[in-house]
């Protein structure tokens, strides 16, 4: 039997298709390093024990990366390499969450966006969230999201 880890990957792999899309973040040991420099809270997970059941991945960036962005003038890479540690960011970008299936439909990936959007919140006066929908689930967390932080939800189509 698959560890949550290698299922959580799989997961990535399917829903994503990260490899088959150049414009997508790939993300490895060396982007981890910088979004964690960026702010501790981009990379967030949920343990109960057995290994992580989901994982959520924000961007914090400038509100011209993000307008850039939803207008297709950039692409999740480039905000990605645009966005520099060390910046006054006022928007986030709710890159992705995976969760696994029997952890689905519990609110376990808002209440960890919303715990990690707070964190980043205590240094930066965030003013707006964005997405790039990727599946109806993400869809609608995304916007619960973005309604319990009283924040304008912004789509990249």
């Amino acid at each position: 039997m698959k560890s949550n880890y290698e299922r959580l990957i799989a997961l990535a792999d399917e829903v994503f298709a990260v490899r088959q899309d150049p414009e997508q973040l790939d993300v490895n040991e060396e982007v981890i390093e910088k979004l964690q420099s960026i702010h501790p809270a981009t990379l967030s997970d949920k343990d109960f024990g057995d290994g992580p059941v989901l994982w959520i991945l924000l961007i914090p960036t400038t509100t011209d990366l993000m307008n850039k962005f939803i207008h297709q003038e950039i692409n999740e890479k480039e905000l990605y390499e645009l966005t520099e540690p060390n910046q006054r960011y006022d928007a986030v970008y709710l890159c992705s969450a995976l969760v696994l299936e029997e952890y689905r439909h519990k609110g376990y990936a808002q209440e960890v966006t919303i715990q990690a959007i707070e964190e980043i919140r205590k240094q930066h006066p965030i003013k707006a969230l964005f997405y790039w929908p990727f599946t109806e689930g993400g869809l609608h967390t995304a916007q619960a999201i973005a309604k319990k932080l009283n924040l304008p939800l912004y789509e990249r189509k």
